[in-house]
């Protein structure tokens, strides 16, 4: 099914509000979803109160010099993994002062999968206020601006469900997301 542009406008306007309520900010680390999740928020008119910074760390090395991801973090798992992503969403919050940060790595296609690895596959990092939570999504071979608009969208889900869970309940507005592995940002 094709991902809305309003499903995701509502959700990062939500996530906006819920940023703002708590006094909270926000950075986003991004490769394979180049810069779209920040302009997903910043077409939210107030974004501008919760949006601190955005980095498109396509290669390696970037995401190393930029982020701080460790090497043998990459060679170990690949740069398409949860441990990767986690790194990445505390490396742009801590180094731009936010309390929340969004680290996105995987492979939209139409080539570069693997068995292991196939396209479609992509792996999420959210941290939060010093918790690292990570989550890897198969959204199959549905061309890759699908893959991208479903990662975006996967990330705001998340975000406000994790919002709403430091507030307020969910209202039923937000699908309860796939579980994902909670780590403390020592062990990523």
């Amino acid at each position: 099914m094709h991902t809305s542009d309003e499903t995701i406008y509502d959700l990062a306007a939500a996530v906006v509000e819920k940023l703002s309520a708590a006094n909270k900010t926000i950075s986003f680390a991004e490769s394979c979803t180049g810069g779209l999740v920040a302009a997903k928020l910043v077409d939210v008119p107030s974004a501008s109160s919760v949006f601190n910074a955005s980095v498109v760390t396509y290669a390696n090395e970037a995401k190393v010099d930029y982020l701080g991801v460790l090497e043998s973090t990459i060679e170990e798992f690949g740069v398409v993994s949860e441990p990767v992503a986690g790194q990445m969403a505390a490396g742009v919050a801590k180094r731009n002062h936010a309390q929340v940060g969004v680290g996105v790595s995987g492979i939209a296609g139409p080539t570069g999968g693997s068995s292991e690895k196939p396209v479609g596959m992509v792996c999420f990092g959210f941290y939060f206020d010093g918790d690292i939570w990570t989550a890897t999504q198969y959204f199959g071979h549905i061309g890759r601006n699908e893959v991208r608009r479903k990662s975006v969208e996967f990330v705001y889900r998340v975000l406000a469900e994790k919002l709403y869970e430091q507030g307020d309940a969910i209202t039923g507005k937000f699908e309860k997301c796939s579980e994902g592995k909670k780590r403390k940002h020592e062990d990523v």
